[in-house]
């Protein structure tokens, strides 16, 4: 058997994000499947926390700290990764950060900070990476956490919806410029996910009555999953794509669960 079927076994990466959640279980599947591992957050102890996870895995790693939300710190984060690794061929980032109001009552700067949390820095750190990968030849792989709010319409938090969506043509873009140079680029749309900001507090009953197919939140490692197949071999001819992730709400009957509800009550009557 191939045991580097994703072929990234000693292949460079960097996690943005890398610190919790969706971050940390990309890092640790990348740690799993051989990359040496390159991790990024916000706060120090908890990159440090996830580094010594991806080295009980046997591969070499980093942790880093910065706010790429800031050019500055979003290149200057490219540049350790790439000295630590002496190159770059795999890059995930997840960092965003959704904020609810209603588009009557948001004001310019929060419309602002959504742009730049959820889509301006996607440009810094992709810029950054795509650069060092042409110059050192041989392509690179890039994978972006979207949202199902680009896709659908976002009520309630409509600048971030905006910017996901942004984020989608983002990469379509990036998967034609860079296409050349055999940087494919790619991204995942979730939907309802467990993660330490959003904890599982769905049931069946409720996560069927909001068409979720499969009855249940997604976890983590389910997104880190379809992150890290963009990223292997196994997507080679891949690029320019958003897969959605969702437990099936996207497939589901828009009247699903008026109709189940219905069935129901004719069964008890």
């Amino acid at each position: 058997m191939d045991q580097n079927v994703l072929g990234l076994a000693g292949k460079p990466a960097l996690v943005i994000g890398g610190g919790f959640g969706m971050g940390r279980a990309s890092a640790l599947l990348l740690a799993r499947a051989g990359a040496n591992v390159a991790l990024a957050d916000l706060i120090e102890e908890r990159a440090q926390a996830v580094k010594k996870e991806v080295e009980a895995h046997g591969v070499r790693a980093l942790a880093l700290t910065g706010d790429v939300t800031d050019k500055a710190a979003a290149e200057r984060i490219v540049a350790e990764a790439v000295k630590f690794h002496g190159s770059l061929e795999v890059l995930i980032n997840m960092v965003g950060l959704a904020t609810w109001n209603e588009l009557m009552d948001t004001d310019e700067d929060a419309w602002e900070q959504q742009m730049l949390i959820n889509l301006r820095h996607h440009l810094y750190i992709g810029r950054a990476a795509a650069r060092q990968m042409i110059k050192q030849g041989g392509g690179g792989r890039m994978a972006f956490v979207a949202s199902v709010s680009g896709i659908y319409g976002a009520p309630f938090h409509g600048a971030y919806g905006a910017a996901k969506a942004g984020l989608m043509s983002l990469t379509r873009t990036m998967a034609n410029e860079w296409g050349p140079h055999n940087i494919r680029v790619n991204a995942v749309a979730p939907d309802v996910i467990s993660t330490p900001r959003h904890p599982g507090n769905m049931n069946r009953e409720q996560a069927l009555d909001e068409g979720v197919l499969l009855g249940r939140m997604g976890q983590p490692e389910e997104i880190a999953g379809a992150l890290v197949f963009f990223v292997s071999d196994l997507a080679s001819f891949v690029t320019g794509q958003t897969l959605i992730v969702d437990g099936g709400v996207h497939a589901a009957f828009p009247h699903f669960s008026g109709i189940r509800a219905a069935l129901q009550r004719s069964k008890q009557g």
